[in-house]
């Protein structure tokens, strides 16, 4: 029976041994059934993940997990070392600093090779990057009249490992997508790096009619968004588009935090009142507190946000609020 679900035309065969029953036409439709959900779920995988990405990702991160073990161990024998020199009763004060500083030498050359090992895992030089994509893109129109074009950053930076996965994805859907127009000939790919991001170019020369929407279904958007990035497309008719997905490489700083944190419930009540332009007076009348402690208030006000006058800590509240 061949699948709907896939415009490959996926076929299952089966084989009826002599001694079974004919498969009756309920059960004939189920199986069809099954194997059109089965057939769709690999064709949407296939299109949305680089073939073998996730038996490379599974060793990465088994290596990456042996990798801290192993620096962990490390640790734990330098230091048994050193203590037991430190405990020694046999090694006078010379021997036992010359011991130990050996040890901690070894240590270190140890640890800083296993260190290396562990970013080797968790970053990924611009070039191998693009390399690892361009034998990936160019299957693909292996037997097609298009020109592929590659453009290799010009970059010996290393970027994170989930960037480049994420950047070689993205491109590959893109690619396919762009494949599917009418008239291209001539397809782009490029990398730029900058201190701050990666931007992964795809431009062709077909209609110029690309939009959004049309990417919409090979999960662009939401591989984007995972790693706060964009996705800008300019398409002019008649002349080809250009579509750049945009990844950060930085991860961007939590917010500053809100200065008025520091203020008790009390010392809140106070600077409300404060930027509203009232006197002590008034605050000790409103809250019910003596002026000595409306100025205690006061003091602490100007002491935790780091102001200098009652200006400024007024200029503070309602920048804040």
């Amino acid at each position: 029976m061949t699948s709907h679900a896939t415009p490959r035309g996926a076929v299952l065969m089966l084989v009826r041994d002599e001694a079974a029953a004919p498969v009756d036409e309920a059960t004939a439709a189920l199986v069809q059934a099954l194997w059109d959900v089965v057939t769709s779920h690999i064709d949407r995988l296939a299109a949305e993940a680089v073939p073998g990405a996730p038996a490379r990702s599974r060793t990465a991160a088994g290596t990456r997990a042996r990798v801290i073990a192993e620096l962990g161990e490390a640790y734990s024998a330098a230091l048994t070392g050193l203590l037991g020199v430190l405990r020694s009763r046999t090694l006078d004060e010379a021997v036992a600093r010359a011991t130990a500083t050996d040890l901690a030498a070894s240590a270190l050359v140890e640890l800083r090779a296993e260190a290396e090992r562990d970013q080797e895992i968790a970053e990924e030089p611009a070039g191998h990057a693009f390399a690892r994509l361009a034998d990936v893109l160019r299957p693909l129109v292996r037997h097609s009249p298009v020109r592929l074009e590659l453009g290799a950053p010009d970059s010996t930076r290393t970027v994170a490992a989930d960037v480049a996965h994420t950047a070689r994805v993205l491109v590959r859907i893109l690619l396919l997508k762009v494949l599917e127009q009418e008239g291209v000939t001539r397809v782009q790919v490029a990398w730029q790096i900058t201190d701050d991001e990666l931007r992964a170019t795809v431009r062709d020369d077909g209609p110029g009619t690309l939009t959004h929407g049309a990417l919409a279904t090979g999960g662009v958007a939401e591989r984007l968004d995972v790693l706060r990035g964009r996705l800008d497309i300019d398409a002019v008719p008649g002349w080809g588009t250009t579509v750049s997905a945009t990844i950060p490489l930085r991860v961007s700083q939590d917010p500053a935090p809100d200065p008025l944190t520091a203020l008790g419930e009390r010392e809140l009540q106070v600077l409300a009142r404060l930027a509203l332009g009232h006197r002590n007076r008034a605050f000790a009348q409103e809250l019910h507190i003596s002026e000595s402690t409306v100025k205690f208030h006061v003091a602490k006000i100007l002491t935790k946000p780091g102001v200098e006058s009652r200006g400024a800590a007024a200029a503070l509240f309602h920048a804040v609020a």
